[in-house]
């Protein structure tokens, strides 16, 4: 199975992400979407699952953290995690849920780490150029036995 990831949208949906997902079964939003337009067009694609960001308005009702079942797997999706200095919140949650992996935004910087059994991923920074950040979405390819990460230039 293929997984599209992508975050930091900030009310902008790249024309090329409908072919560059073209055949995901579903996508992870790590927050700062925007409107809720962009999940819809998203939603165009496969279905998604979207959380919060620290920039999304929160009349629109966003959830802070979702997990989901995908490819036989466990996904948790929270917006602000730093893999190397947990928060307490996400340990417990952690300790709770016990996800294969954590799906996150909001350093607008790919990462691509297992941490004690636990693959700790952000797909990067997908909004509208600035500060000189590349621009990256990723798809995850779900094997049986592994995960394999493609991050995809913007």
């Amino acid at each position: 199975m293929r997984i599209g990831v992508i975050s930091d949208t900030h009310n902008y949906f790249d024309p090329r992400i409908p072919e560059l997902f073209a055949g995901v079964d579903h996508i992870l939003h790590a927050g700062d979407i925007g409107l809720p337009a962009i999940l819809l067009q998203l939603e165009q694609i496969a279905p998604v699952t979207a959380v919060q960001g620290n920039t999304d308005d929160p009349g629109f009702h966003y959830k802070q953290a979702e997990v989901v079942n995908v490819a036989g797997r466990k996904f948790l999706v929270q917006h602000i995690v730093n893999p190397h200095s947990l928060a307490d919140a996400i340990k417990t949650q952690l300790a709770h849920e016990r996800p294969d992996v954590v799906v996150f935004g909001h350093t607008h910087k790919p990462f691509c780490q297992t941490i004690g059994g636990t693959l700790f991923f952000n797909s990067g920074y997908a909004g509208k150029s600035r500060f000189g950040l590349e621009r990256t979405a990723a798809i995850l390819h779900c094997g049986d036995k592994k995960i394999r990460a493609e991050y995809l230039p913007l």
